[in-house]
């Protein structure tokens, strides 16, 4: 881990090998004193939530987190295992100064991450991250006595949570047979229990989680055993999570795939349809499918892109005053009822959508057409010429202009290794195929 530790979605690595304890500790010390200084403690003794995902490592690094914060004069609410969107929702609801959650989110097992949440629920501004690594390793004058932290079990969390979520619903999921697949992550308790509690007849997977087989052919990456459990059941449709419940990606009950644009196209359109759609506009990255974008156009909803990541996605909707967006991958953001992507929330509004317009999944998601789209990473060049490099902007100009209209060519470089993605749509496979792999070649070339 060198450089900046903080990525779009907080600091995140092998765990006890680039996530150690000590990094851990050290990083929750910072963070209070960064805080401190700030002027947010200021006329009350300062209070933190932190919450985990069910990952093996995630017991060491939540006793690091504790001691850290408690030491630098912190007091913890515990909140156990619970999703992410869980723990900015409650770091807000409780008058906590802090909110930190420890997750690799869709990463495997041995990884682990840990995310700071502002008093609002908000992730932390990049110029506080950067003052908190700033803050590592610093000389300091620990509290003592009555000044340190007090750590305690916080009572009812997730009792609190899901309340909150079935608040966010106008009707019933009643005659809805559903498979939830928990990838045996944050969402295994929480998440069938709230489709139940909302009418649904539920059937779930992925919701045994022992500390290591979180994401292991299971959740929104590995969507075939949520599949078959579709068809075996007969159920109306699925719903898969990740390993901190962030995200949300949905079967049919033919087992097609809908992903984060169809269900954004979809739940777009009813708040449209309800007057909660503000300047009739959804934030969406630059990846979002064309398809989705050209469907929004036709259905009168202006799409406003950005870079990469659902913070990214947050921002623009704050800045623009408005309140939905996500991402294909499934990152949902529904900003009246929560300050994050949630998926269970974003699950159980598609389930919504479906019982109140009494229509299958399938005829829901036909809003849009998916575009063949083509993704290769080009490893091992220098992606800090792609700005410069005429020939490639002029292999690009060719290829778009052999798409037309009807096709796309995005080419961006990664955030964290060298390498360039190029990305191709088309009206068919075998071209956007075959275009992404010359433009991959010229890349290689070139860079």
């Amino acid at each position: 881990m060198v450089g900046r530790l903080f990525g779009t979605d907080g600091v995140r690595g092998v765990a006890n090998r680039d996530l150690t304890g000590r990094l851990a500790m050290d990083l929750s010390v910072a963070a209070a004193r960064v805080l401190g200084e700030a002027g947010v403690f200021k006329g009350h003794r300062p209070v933190a939530v932190v919450g985990r995902d069910p990952r093996a490592s995630g017991e060491f690094l939540e006793a690091a987190v504790v001691a850290g914060l408690a030491g630098a004069g912190v007091d913890v609410l515990r909140l156990g295992v619970l999703p992410t969107p869980a723990v900015a929702y409650l770091t807000h609801q409780l008058n906590a100064d802090l909110g930190v959650m420890l997750s690799a989110s869709h990463n495997p097992a041995p990884d682990n991450g840990i995310k700071f949440f502002d008093r609002s629920g908000y992730k932390l501004a990049d110029e506080i991250e950067s003052a908190i690594e700033a803050h590592l390793d610093e000389p300091w004058d620990p509290p003592t006595g009555a000044d340190v932290g007090r750590v305690r079990d916080a009572e009812g969390a997730a009792e609190q949570y899901i309340a909150h979520l079935l608040s966010t619903l106008t009707g019933s999921l009643e005659g809805l047979r559903v498979v939830v697949d928990c990838a045996n992550g944050a969402a295994s308790t929480v998440a069938p229990e709230v489709l139940r509690r909302a009418g649904a007849e539920v059937v779930t997977i992925g919701a045994a989680p022992d500390g290591l087989n979180i994401n292991s052919g299971c959740g929104s990456t590995h969507l075939d055993a949520l599949r078959a459990a579709v068809i075996e059941h007969g159920a109306d449709a699925g719903i898969a999570h990740d390993g901190d419940a962030d995200r949300c990606l949905a079967v049919t009950a033919s087992g097609e795939t809908v992903d984060g644009d169809q269900i954004m196209a979809i739940l777009g359109l009813e708040l449209r349809e309800a007057g909660q759609l503000p300047g009739d506009t959804i934030v969406a990255t630059v990846m979002s499918n064309l398809g989705f974008k050209l469907a929004m156009r036709d259905a009168g909803v202006k799409v406003v892109e950005t870079a990469v990541g659902d913070r990214y996605v947050l921002e623009a909707m704050k800045d623009g005053g408005y309140v939905f967006g996500g991402e294909q991958s499934g990152h949902v953001i529904m900003l009246r009822h929560g300050t994050t992507g949630d998926g269970v929330l974003t699950g159980m509004h598609l389930l919504s959508a479906m019982a109140r317009r009494n229509r299958p999944l399938d005829e829901l998601a036909k809003i849009m057409t998916r575009l063949p789209q083509v993704l290769v990473n080009v490893r091992g060049v220098d992606k800090a010429r792609l700005q410069s490099a005429t020939e490639l902007t002029e292999a690009v100009s060719a290829a778009q202009a052999e798409l037309g209209d009807g096709g796309r060519v995005l080419i961006r470089p990664s955030g964290t290794e060298p390498m360039v993605r190029v990305m191709v749509e088309a009206a068919s496979e075998d071209q956007a195929q075959a275009l992404a792999e010359r433009l991959a070649d010229t890349v290689r070339r070139v860079l």
